[in-house]
């Protein structure tokens, strides 16, 4: 099998991964937006704390990616301060938190990806600013 072949077998099972388990939304945005008003769900941004200065989802709960990743020095008190929610996962264009959402459904936590901060700007979600 020549190389081209192969390279082009790579990145096409990496783009169909990514479309269906990481880009994958859990929710769409007015049953998202349904489940955080009747307090059944907790939204989270895990952009990275430099990103939340272009704005932040009003009500999110910033928890970057990197520390679910790593000590969870904010995602562990976080967790245990939301037992039984559901966990709404944004980030920038959506990838990141698919990534989150798997992640966490993988260790029994009922997340899901949401998207991007876009889209939710663009449902009519407050946008506020944040200093980070």
């Amino acid at each position: 099998m020549s190389l081209f072949w192969i390279i082009l077998a790579a990145v096409g099972g990496f783009l169909v991964f990514r479309q269906v388990f990481l880009s994958r939304r859990g929710l769409d945005l007015p049953a998202a937006r349904a489940a955080l008003q009747s307090g059944a769900a907790v939204l989270v941004d895990v952009r990275e704390p430099g990103e939340w200065r272009g704005g932040v989802a009003k009500e999110a709960a910033l928890l970057p990616l990197s520390d679910l990743r790593g000590t969870r020095t904010q995602w562990r008190a976080f967790l245990a301060q939301h037992p039984g929610k559901k966990l709404l996962l944004y980030c920038q264009s959506g990838m990141r938190s698919g990534m989150a959402a798997a992640q966490l459904r993988g260790e029994g936590v009922d997340a899901v990806n949401v998207g991007s901060l876009g889209d939710w700007d663009r449902a009519g979600w407050p946008v506020v600013s944040h200093k980070a």
